[in-house]
């Protein structure tokens, strides 16, 4: 086995059955606290969108993976874990941020989800599973994506409050 036993660790973070798991989990603590369907979209649209586009972009591009022995039989590029492994962290450190506006824990929440991130891609280097170009471009996909997805929910929530503003007069 490649890396050290510390690091590989973190690529169980980044399995797809875990962050839909927890995706479900975290629509489902919206839906009880909050009751707001636009958020529990931008998390479906976030993680499941994200899924999607970098699923896309590996049958577009494919990019073999390093050559190692018992090597995975999908493609490289990008690292599906760089980019969904931020796009779940970052769409739950923003969701807890809505729910719970503590400004220290907030920081916590929020330097813990880039650390686990960043942990999460360095495993798949470590584990020879990913050249370092792959987790890089995964990385800047799922920030692309997640901010993409942040700004469409902000501007739906402006939409609506607009809305709302002219219903009054």
């Amino acid at each position: 086995m490649y890396g050290n036993k510390f690091i590989t660790l973190f690529h169980y973070l980044g399995e797809t059955k875990f962050i839909f798991t927890v995706a479900i989990i975290l629509c489902l603590i919206i839906w009880i606290y909050k009751k707001d369907y636009r958020l529990i979209g931008f998390v479906i649209f976030s993680v499941g969108g994200g899924y999607g586009l970098y699923q896309l972009l590996k049958r577009i591009i494919e990019r073999p993976r390093p050559d190692i022995a018992d090597q995975f039989s999908t493609f490289s590029f990008p690292s599906g874990h760089a980019v969904h492994g931020l796009l779940y962290l970052f769409t739950i450190a923003y969701v807890l941020n809505l729910l719970y506006t503590l400004n220290k824990a907030s920081l916590i929440v929020w330097i813990a989800a880039i650390v686990l991130t960043l942990l999460i891609g360095i495993s798949r280097i470590t584990e020879a599973r990913h050249f370092a170009s792959d987790v890089i471009a995964g990385w800047s996909l799922g920030y692309s994506w997640f901010m993409l997805c942040l700004l469409l929910y902000k501007r739906s929530n402006d939409f609506r409050r607009s809305e709302n503003n002219h219903s009054d007069i």
